[in-house]
This record gives C-alpha cells, sequence and structure tokens, in this order.
C-alpha cells in the first residue's frame, strides 16, 4: 500500500470519527466501513443488470470506491450523505455520481433526474439509530423507489431490523461480517412485487 493511501485512510478514519463524536445516531460507528464490509456489500449485486443504484449513507466512500470498481460507466449512481464534509469529500472523490444530503428525498431526487426506477439500493444507515417515524419514510422511499425484483442492500450491526424489513421484503441471505469494526451483518432484501 502506498504512503498516499495509508495517510488517505488515515484522514477518512479521522473524518469519520470527528463525525461520528458530533452526531453519532447519525453515523452509527466510530470508524468507516472496512473492505472485507464494503465487498461483501457489492458481491450481492448482479452489476449487468444495474442501470441505476443509490448508497444511503455514503461515509467517506468505503462501499462507493467498490460500487466504482464494478459498476458500469453508463449507470446512474446516486449518493447520499448528510454529513456536509463527507459529502464535500464524496463529490470531490467521485465528480461523475450524484451527490445529495438527504434521503428521505430520495424520489424527488430521482423524478428531478428522470429516473423512473433503482434497480439496486446499498445501505450504511444506523436505521436502529433513528426514530421509528424517520425510520418508516427512510424504508418507504427505498420500497417505492425499487424496481419489483430490484435488492436493497443493507449493513447493520444487529438483527435488530431483522423483522421490520421482513415485513416489506423478502431476506434472501444475511451475511455476518466478523472482520468489521463492530462487526456486522450484510441484509440481502429482495422487493418482490
Amino acid at each position: 500500500m502506498s504512503g498516499r493511501s495509508v495517510s488517505l485512510t488515515n484522514y477518512h478514519s479521522l473524518l469519520f470519527l470527528q463525525s461520528f463524536i458530533r452526531k453519532p445516531k447519525e453515523i452509527g460507528s466510530a470508524w468507516p466501513s472496512s473492505r472485507f464490509l464494503a465487498r461483501k456489500m457489492v458481491q450481492q449485486v448482479a452489476w449487468e443488470d444495474v442501470g441505476a443504484i443509490a448508497e444511503l449513507g455514503s461515509g467517506t466512500g468505503a462501499i462507493t470506491r467498490e460500487i466504482q470498481s464494478h459498476v458500469r460507466k453508463k449507470a446512474t449512481v446516486l449518493l447520499f450523505e448528510k454529513d456536509g464534509e463527507m459529502n464535500g469529500n464524496l463529490q470531490n472523490e467521485f465528480p461523475d455520481y450524484l451527490c445529495y444530503q438527504n434521503a428521505v428525498e430520495l424520489l424527488k431526487i430521482m423524478d428531478h433526474h428522470r429516473i423512473k426506477q433503482l434497480d439496486c439500493v446499498i445501505s450504511g444507515l444506523p436505521f436502529f439509530n433513528f426514530s421509528k417515524e424517520l425510520r418508516e419514510r427512510l424504508l418507504t422511499q427505498v420500497i417505492d423507489s425499487l424496481k419489483p425484483g430490484g435488492y436493497f442492500i443493507a449493513f447493520q450491526y444487529s438483527l435488530q431490523m431483522k423483522k421490520l424489513l421482513s415485513r416489506t421484503f423478502q431476506i434472501e441471505k444475511i451475511h455476518y461480517v466478523p472482520l468489521n469494526f463492530p462487526p456486522a451483518f450484510v441484509y440481502v432484501c429482495k422487493k418482490v412485487n
């Protein structure tokens, strides 16, 4: 690993930690997603079928970099990150992607860009930290944005979301990723109608 990539990794970790200290319920963890978690997330996607995808809670871009290495050049990629500094970094690092702050406006933003449906939504949002109302608003945005048969792939640090997600999606798999801090669960959920 080159000195530049090590210093960039350190910068991303420090930025993430600072954001977590300021707003722990919005960030959810003190450290960015590991490469093991990022890879497990993107391995669940049939990339040849993806024309439009959204990532919610993009943070410092750990999963976004994996998306970038798999997604077709012509695909539309929407990134959502509420933290202003991390959002700015995402815009600089991924100038071809559309970056926004509020994932609750997913459908409105899709409409603005004339995107009818998404093939996949990837999420790093800490759903269980949110109020019930916000959690439901976000999940409604996800459900309504996906095409029938589209996938919602989300990581969480517990299995607390399993019951809620199973009401709306067909949960195909839940992968445990121990090589992350903290260890995480990757939910692979399919929209059935």
